[in-house]
């Protein structure tokens, strides 16, 4: 039962953060540690996220809906080739590739290694700083309807690097949506949207690996997390897209920095251990 109860928390920490620009991979490898239960283990990680994309299916599943049909249409009709939803269905398939391809070759060091404390801390840190500066001196002046396909590959590369885990892939992907002046709401839109085929396929493929020795928890508490993770998770959507629309990411900058500097001095002074059982 305890285990249980672990799950629901973990489930809610991930519904609160995967799509505030502060890295639910960070939130899942940091708090089980310091709560004393140790590293749920990267699958556990990867699968409670298809919760939250769930949320995002659901949350924009008049846009998804809109943007598959004519992306379909314009694979046999010519004259839907040019419709913003046929290109935006491209720009997500194309922005998604960096993150499949770099996941598949360096998924043993993303399982192992980089799930360090000292990474996640450094990595929590630089790029809250990267943040603040995009979100500081982008020129805010692009929508949505603007967005080009070398943009879509950019954001793409960005999402990337939150293979690691700290980077956060919403925030790396607005990070450089609004480096390239794009508006807050259009940067965390298409961060939601591009999100949707890497985050579900890495969950989807990571199954297989749930009730391994390096994972903390089974089949039946990691469908609970991902159950609390999808509820919660819808609620944070809605919130952060009225948020943006009139602030400033400056507040989740500031929390980055403050968490990964608690979690480095916490490492420096042997409260926490860089890896499970180090």
């Amino acid at each position: 039962m305890w285990d249980y109860l672990q799950a629901v928390v973990l489930g809610l920490l991930q519904g609160l953060t995967e799509f505030l620009p502060i890295s639910s991979s960070a939130h899942l490898r940091i708090y089980p540690q310091l709560f004393g239960w140790g590293d749920p283990g990267a699958a556990f990680t990867a699968v409670v996220q298809i919760g939250t994309e769930l949320a995002v299916l659901l949350y924009f599943r008049k846009d998804i809906w809109r943007i598959a049909v004519t992306w379909l249409r314009s694979l046999v009709k010519p004259e839907y080739r040019g419709h913003r939803d046929a290109r935006m269905g491209w720009f997500i398939i194309v922005g998604s590739l960096p993150i499949v391809v770099l996941g598949l070759l360096f998924e043993d060091a993303i399982d192992s290694a980089l799930r360090s404390l000292w990474v996640v801390g450094t990595t929590l840190i630089v790029f809250g700083v990267v943040l603040g500066l995009a979100d500081r001196y982008g020129r805010n002046d692009k929508p949505i309807e603007k967005l080009t396909l070398r943009h879509a590959v950019l954001m793409g590369a960005a999402q990337a690097a939150a293979l690691v885990p700290g980077v956060s892939r919403s925030g790396a992907t607005i990070s450089m949506g609004r480096a390239l002046g794009y508006e807050r709401a259009a940067a965390t839109r298409y961060a939601f949207l591009l999100a949707i085929p890497a985050v579900v396929g890495a969950g989807v493929y990571k199954l297989k690996d749930i009730g391994d020795e390096a994972n903390a928890y089974g089949w039946g508490e990691t469908a609970v997390a991902t159950l609390v993770s999808f509820v919660v998770g819808y609620a944070a959507i809605a919130w952060l897209l009225r948020y943006v629309s009139t602030r400033s990411y400056t507040p989740f900058v500031v929390y980055r920095v403050l968490l990964g500097a608690a979690v480095l001095g916490l490492l420096g002074l042997g409260v926490l251990t860089p890896l499970a059982g180090a």
